[in-house]
Parts: structure tokens; sequence; C-alpha cells
């Protein structure tokens, strides 16, 4: 009963502000629903303080919500269908994921950035954005504001994505006929969903395609997706294993955080249920769930969050997203050119 009497206000006051914001997000997928949830988060925290009542709730929105919206989203993970798609594109995701890492702790190094921001820099540019970066905070223990501060790093770049590479694959030669090879890069170029989902969509209203860029791009975007999985369970390890030798004491369950085993467990559920010829269907409220709940976390987020100290302070970030963005850019389109996709 003390959990409802504690946590029950600050529940409703992110619910509350989720709701505008995931119908922004649909009216204007470039930027998304969680970013507009941060943005409206840091205003109301700017005039409005959150007050002692609500910290409970929003301290459990913003860490075990998150959680639970991580473990919903493996049930939009088909893994077998969504390998079988996107083998050809495999090779470029591997590498574009392994140039966005490295390059995000070299500049971590060189520009000594806190490792916890490039990490969730790293990690969101390279594999899908805000869904990333949720997966990944609670296992590195990255605190609201280092959250705040990834995803407005990675919604920069996702919108100059967005607007630049339509204009690019134009002047690059891309094929104005097919839409698998820009497909093909907007899916390993662009790192959230909903940027993925525009800048497809915009090249198939440029040409006529219909749906095509978009089905190849969407179809690419989520066999990226997928390695979420071995990503946060290492980093699970890492993490763990850094406290177990500081504390030297061995625990094997610490080790990897529950919620990834319970997101595999939930990927896994998935295959193995369509497979056996249970509609895809079925889990669409689940998914939804997921997204609603990164909604209502990345407000709670905002509440956190010091807009000043935020604004103040992302001039290096910045530079790292950067470094990571031109860097996946770059690989996906080389590695395109060297397997003759365009």
């Amino acid at each position: 009963m003390s959990f409802f009497s504690d946590k029950w206000r600050g529940i409703i006051l992110c619910a509350v502000l989720a709701v505008p914001c995931w119908f922004l997000g649909k009216l204007v997928p470039v930027v998304g629903a969680p970013v507009f949830a941060i943005l409206l988060g840091m205003l109301v925290a700017l005039v409005w303080p959150v007050q002692v009542v609500f910290k409970s709730g929003v301290g459990f929105v913003s860490k075990k919500v998150l959680q639970y919206a991580v473990i919903l989203l493996g049930f939009g993970l088909n893994i077998s269908v969504v390998l079988a798609t996107g083998k050809q594109s495999l090779p470029i995701i591997v590498c574009t994921i392994a140039t966005s890492l490295i390059v995000a702790y070299v500049l971590h190094k060189v520009m000594n950035i806190p490792g916890k921001i490039s990490t969730l820099i790293g990690v969101g540019s390279s594999i899908c954005g805000g869904s990333a970066v949720a997966a990944t905070a609670p296992v590195i223990k990255a605190d609201d504001e280092e959250v705040a501060q990834a995803i407005s790093v990675i919604f920069f770049f996702n919108v100059l994505a967005a607007l630049l590479f339509p204009w690019l694959g134009t002047v690059l030669g891309f094929s104005t006929t097919s839409g698998e090879a820009f497909g093909i890069f907007a899916g390993t170029a662009v790192n959230d969903t909903s940027s993925v989902t525009a800048t497809a969509a915009t090249w198939d209203a440029m040409f006529g395609l219909g749906t095509a860029t978009l089905d190849k791009a969407v179809t690419v975007k989520l066999t990226r997706t997928l390695a979420i999985i071995p990503i946060t369970l290492v980093l699970g390890y890492l993490v763990g294993k850094r406290e177990q030798d500081a504390n030297h004491e061995v625990n094997i369950r610490s080790i990897v955080p529950s919620f990834i085993l319970y997101f595999v467990l939930a990927s896994l559920i998935t295959t193995l249920a369509t497979s056996m010829g249970v509609a895809a269907e079925i889990f669409a409220p689940l998914k939804w769930l997921s997204k609603f709940f990164i909604v209502m976390a990345m407000a709670a987020v905002g509440l956190n969050t010091n807009i000043v100290k935020l604004v103040t302070t992302s001039s290096k970030p910045l530079g790292l997203g950067l470094g990571c963005w031109a860097g996946i850019t770059f690989v996906s389109l080389l590695l395109q050119h060297l397997l003759n996709l365009w």
C-alpha cells in the first residue's frame, strides 16, 4: 500500500505529460514523442520545480518503467524474420555499429567526455536512437541528465539526416526507380525509427515509389535493433564485473541486469509463437505499451533535468554525436558502393 501512496502522484503526472507528446510525435515523426516528452518535462520543471510529493513516482517512472518498456520492446522483435529479411544489409549494419562505438570511445578519450554520456550517444547513434538509450541507460546506471543529453544529441542529428539525406541521395546518384539502395542507406545511417521512416518516406514521395523505400528501410532498421541484445548484455557484464571487483564479491546474477534477460525472453517468445502460426498482431498492444512507457519515462527524465545546465554543457557531446553520425554515414555509403548496391 505504501508503494501507491508514495508513487501514484508522480506516475500520473508523467502519464498526463506523455499523452499530448504521444500525439505530437504522430504529427511530427521526425522529432518523435520521446523528444517532445523530454522537452515538455524540462519546461515544466523550469517553471514549476517537481514537488516532493511527486519525486518518488517520477523517479520510479524514469528508472523502473523505463526497464518495463525495454522488456515489452522485445515483443516487437521476431528474430528469425528480421534476420531472414535483413541479411543483405547485415555486413553494413555490423560495420556501422562498430564504427559508431569506436568513434565514441576515441572521442570520449580525446575530448574528455564523461563515459556514460559517450556510451549512450555511441550506442544510440549506432542502433536505434531513443530505444537503445532506454535499454542502455539502466544497464550503465546513467542518471536522468545524462539520458536527456544523449537523447537531445541524437535528436539533433536525426533531424539533420531527415532533411539532408534525400538531397544527398540525389547528389550521389541513388536509383530513383527502386527504393532498395536508398532504403538500405536510410536504415543503416539514420538511427531513430521515426526519423528512418521520415527519411525513407520522403524519398518515396519524391520519386513516386509508393512504400518501396520505406519497407526496405524499416526492415533494415529492425535488423539493427537486434544489436540491442548483445550490446546491453556485454555492457551489463562489464558494469557488473567492475562493481564486483570493487566490492571483492562474486554475484553472477548481478552481472547481467534481469530486465535485459526478460527482454531477450520476450523476443524469443515472439519468435517461437509466430513460428507456430500465432499472428504477430497479437503482440501489437504490448508493443504500443512499450512505446508509451518510453514516452512516460522520457517525461520523467525531463522533469529531473536542469535545462540550463543541459544547454551549457552540450557542446562536447554534440561534437561526439557529429563524429558518430559522420562515421556511420561514410561507412554505410562506402560499403554499399563496394557491395554494388548503388
